[in-house]
């Protein structure tokens, strides 16, 4: 069951940052910490509806994890990922998908978001919650919603309207990880929704790395870079 973090008011006081940040962002990813880094496959599957009918296509991706510094919202703190997917496919050199964004985490809430960007014109704002050591991580997002929404061009809104999107990640004990994502469309000219599903399992090829901050300090603690 997909877990959303309660809303709590805004404190009165919406302006006042953190005093104690921890400038090291891998220590305090929670769930998304076994994310941090490189990853490949070369076996995902993909379902898209397509003017015959639904095609099946397998597809190679690579993902990149990158720790960001901490980012905060007056009082509310983040912890995050910057990340790139690239898909290819082994009949085509041409991009078969480009997305990137963003995955944070708020530790004092368990809030987990995910933002993504295609350059098709859309973008949305994924929302769920995890425990701290969770292995499973489900965020989702609907059509309309302010707080978790999709926002799309004219075009794709009248022919491939997306009415939800949701992403299941999980861990699994050698280290690799999956994600099955479920994209409900509306397209044109049919009467019932297209379920578009894609899913992939993806091994590590490329270590986690510090954010900016914590490597500027890392580099003046072992005198390889004088203070500012």
């Amino acid at each position: 069951m997909l877990r959303i973090a309660a809303m709590t008011p805004a404190p009165r006081d919406v302006f006042t940052e953190p005093a104690d940040v921890d400038p090291d962002t891998l220590a305090n990813l929670g769930p998304l910490r076994r994310l941090a880094g490189r990853w490949r496959a070369r076996k995902g599957a993909d379902v898209a509806p397509k003017a015959a009918g639904p095609e099946r296509r397998a597809f190679i991706e690579t993902i990149v994890f990158q720790a960001i510094d901490p980012q905060a919202n007056g009082p509310q703190l983040f912890y995050g990922l910057r990340y790139h997917v690239h898909i290819t496919t082994e009949e085509e050199d041409i991009t078969f998908h480009d997305q990137v964004g963003y995955w944070l985490w708020e530790p004092a809430t368990g809030l987990v978001l995910q933002t993504l960007a295609i350059p098709r014109g859309q973008v949305a704002l994924a929302s769920g919650s995890a425990a701290a050591d969770a292995d499973e991580i489900v965020v989702a997002s609907v059509r309309g919603a302010t707080e978790n929404g999709i926002c799309s061009t004219m075009f794709l809104d009248q022919a491939f309207r997306t009415d939800s999107y949701r992403i299941t990640i999980r861990f699994h004990a050698d280290g690799s990880w999956s994600y099955i994502t479920d994209t409900e469309l509306m397209v044109e000219g049919q009467q019932l929704p297209f379920q578009h599903q894609d899913r992939n399992t993806l091994h590590r090829i490329g270590p986690a790395r510090p954010n900016p901050w914590l490597d500027i300090l890392q580099k003046r603690s072992d005198g390889n870079q004088p203070a500012a």
